[in-house]
């Protein structure tokens, strides 16, 4: 079996998108009666968002909070950026439920795995006089 189809799941018919995914649909049928001038400024802003969380993936700020809401403003407007957002919305969704739905055994070991971090971060920065804040 191959990487790929070992954690792939196939997608339930069943299973209704996200009501975030819905109330977005709601709002992009909506969004077309609105004046030239306010559907340029959402496109407008929703780009500038958009590569201003693309640059947060490597400038400190918050990404994946910016990013998605760049791409919402998008979707008002674009198909792709619709497409995207769903997508997305859909993945971060079934990986909530995925967490909610772990043993207690992951959710042990993924505390422990953090607590490693935390405790391997102070004794860097107490071991090489590392600034607690930077000045």
């Amino acid at each position: 079996m191959s990487p790929e189809t070992a954690h792939s799941q196939p997608p339930d018919p069943e299973r209704k998108p996200p009501r975030l995914v819905q109330k977005l649909q709601e709002s992009r049928e909506t969004h077309k009666d609105r004046h030239l001038i306010v559907r340029g400024a959402f496109a407008v802003a929703g780009v500038i968002l958009l590569f201003g969380g693309l640059a947060m993936l490597v400038l400190p700020g918050p990404a994946f909070v910016v990013i998605p809401i760049g791409l919402a403003l998008l979707s008002l407007e674009f198909a792709w950026a619709g497409r995207l957002l769903d997508k997305s919305l859909e993945k971060a969704d079934a990986a909530r439920d995925r967490a909610t739905g772990a043993s207690r055994t992951v959710k042990l070991l993924v505390a422990a795995a953090v607590a490693c971090g935390v405790i391997a971060a102070v004794v860097v920065a107490l071991a090489y006089d590392v600034p607690y804040v930077p000045v």
